[in-house]
């Protein structure tokens, strides 16, 4: 097997997600991400990031964006875990995400919009 050598470290480059509201998105997320250690990154009118070393993650609700809203069971993406700590779970729940299971390693959260984010300890 060949393994590709980037320019960037890690295998994540960036992960996109577009979003129904971007203001709800941003009140959601943007604390959660903040709790995990990643900074504010970008702004602009349809959409926010936030990084961590050499990977981000992007809110957009972008003009091209078909209406139906995310649904995880659907194809695609079924949800995003990150590694994390009780305290960004806790700053989740503040900011409005709903508890969907606690493994006691991983806690899954979905948001108001339907994404699940699940912490991993």
């Amino acid at each position: 097997m060949r393994v590709s050598k980037g320019w960037g470290v890690g295998l994540i480059h960036h992960v996109e997600l577009w979003v129904d509201d971007l203001e709800q998105a941003e009140r959601q997320w943007g604390p959660v991400l903040v709790a995990l250690g990643c900074e504010p990154f970008q702004h602009w009118v349809n959409g926010r990031s936030w990084r961590l070393g050499d990977s981000y993650v992007v809110l957009e609700q972008s003009p091209a964006l078909l209406p139906g809203g995310h649904q995880r069971l659907r194809a695609g993406l079924n949800h995003l875990a990150v590694h994390g700590s009780r305290d960004a779970v806790a700053v989740a729940l503040e900011a409005g995400w709903r508890l969907r299971v606690d493994t006691g390693s991983a806690v899954h959260l979905v948001d108001a919009q339907g994404f699940e984010l699940e912490v991993v300890r």
